[in-house]
């Protein structure tokens, strides 16, 4: 399976709290909601299409429990997200004993890294992890994230959990597409490649350049 990761973030990064106060307090974090004033039509367009190739979910304990409430009081048919988050298996990687009651749910105990690379070995499409912060962290480490699929909003948070927070492993990527919404959101399609440096500077009185 394609493990691809999905999420939203703010300029500076911010990937915590973005659809409500009450969401992810983690921390004392009290900027929840912060994409909603910049959410258009296109923006709901972009993650239909995410969840229209998912195969199955990834999920942390966090995000599950926060989405869970939420998405399964969602019984719209209409509504492409509800219907993949209710109806898709959703692996949850967790350490914590408690039932996991949202239907098609089985947790993934023990090393996570072991724990999805035997799913990324299964026959099928997309595996896709949405939020998520301490795993998604943990897999780009492992190097095991396929794609990373992320929205970017024009607003300075200023604290929060990061995408990639200090200490992550370095990383180039390569762009697969990107588009712009009429709200400003920029959206990126990214496939991880190899970390390079370059060399900018001045040699015999002439700029060198890469």
């Amino acid at each position: 399976m394609k493990l691809t990761a999905h999420t939203f973030v703010s300029l500076d990064g911010v990937m915590q709290g973005p659809g409500g106060s009450d969401e992810d307090t983690t921390g004392g974090f009290e900027r929840g909601g912060w994409l909603v004033p910049l959410a258009d039509e296109s923006f709901g367009a972009i993650v239909d299409g995410w969840f229209a190739t998912a195969e199955a979910l990834l999920l942390g304990r966090t995000t599950y429990e926060m989405m869970h409430p939420y998405w399964s009081a969602v019984t719209d048919p209409g509504n492409p997200i509800a219907t993949a988050m209710n109806q898709l298996p959703k692996y949850v990687v967790s350490s914590r004993d408690g039932e996991l009651d949202w239907a098609n749910s089985t947790q993934l105990a023990g090393d996570p890294v072991k724990a999805v690379a035997q799913l990324k070995s299964r026959p099928g499409g997309e595996l896709q992890i949405h939020g998520s912060h301490q795993l998604v962290r943990t897999l780009h480490d492992a190097g095991m994230i396929d794609e990373y699929r992320v929205l970017i909003f024009p607003v300075v948070v200023g604290k929060g959990k990061r995408l990639f927070d200090p200490g992550a492993v370095p990383s180039g990527f390569t762009v697969v597409s990107s588009s712009t919404t009429p709200s400003g959101l920029v959206s990126l399609y990214l496939r991880p490649a190899p970390f390079r440096t370059g060399y900018l500077g001045v040699e015999e009185g002439r700029e060198v350049e890469p």
